[in-house]
């Protein structure tokens, strides 16, 4: 039966996969098995079906990209596959939640509005938050050969969203949403609560184990000769 022949742009068939671009099947037939492949997703039990039928609606829905990682070395290519790996997985957390803007601005947002007056108990653990939620903006600025204090305190007193584009900081405290620096709202989100979690697991214990930095041995002396070895 011919009427169950369809055409497409192109076709890539391999041994364990097959690759159809530009399929000219019905749009109706397709939406409608987008539509109950959507509905099986949200009555998936486990996540690894849930994630197979995600990909099979990205499929029919025309969203998909290969994205080939090359290098001159193993080790270049593993890095370079990391890197992409990440990427794919924030712009997936991206289409799911959304955006905030980037650079640690969020969270030094959140710290601003956190009300940390008082001398109760809680108080003191909004005081210890507000301060931890700046901590990775301080970081940035830090690796990226900032002041950090001094760039924290511009981007305390600047509107919501705005902050510093280390890849060009001498343009000042910019909109980070337009400059194109953001961060998955569900990446965001799970850090604070991640390291909440944490931290209050370890203030139920007795005790930490902690790696106790070495202390730099001192500098060898002069090139005086060795005791027992002077001039004769």
């Amino acid at each position: 039966d011919l009427s169950l022949v369809g055409t497409a742009r192109k076709v890539i068939a391999g041994k364990d996969a097959t690759t159809i671009i530009e399929g000219a099947g019905s749009q109706k037939e397709v939406d409608a098995r987008i539509a109950t492949i959507t509905s099986q997703i949200d009555n998936a039990s486990s996540e690894y079906d849930k994630e197979q039928l995600e990909k099979r609606r990205a499929a029919l829905s025309g969203k998909v990209a290969v994205i080939k990682v090359g290098g001159a070395t193993e080790t270049e290519i593993e890095e370079k596959k990391f890197r992409v790996d990440d990427a794919v997985a924030a712009t997936k957390a991206a289409l799911d939640e959304g955006i905030v803007p980037g650079g640690g601005v969020t969270l030094v947002n959140l710290a601003t509005a956190l009300d940390a007056s008082g001398s109760d108990t809680t108080a003191a653990g909004r005081s210890i938050l507000k301060n931890a939620l700046v901590q990775p903006f301080r970081q940035l600025m830090q690796n990226a050969g900032l002041n950090a204090e001094a760039l924290l305190a511009k981007v305390e007193s600047a509107k919501p969203g705005h902050g510093i584009n280390v890849n060009r900081p001498d343009e000042g405290v910019v909109d980070l949403k337009s400059a194109g620096v953001v961060d998955p709202t569900r990446v965001t989100k799970e850090a604070v609560q991640n390291a909440v979690s944490i931290a209050a697991t370890a203030m139920t214990m007795g005790a930490l184990v902690v790696e106790i930095p070495e202390k730099e041995a001192p500098a060898a002396g002069g090139g005086g000769m060795p005791g027992g070895m002077g001039m004769m």
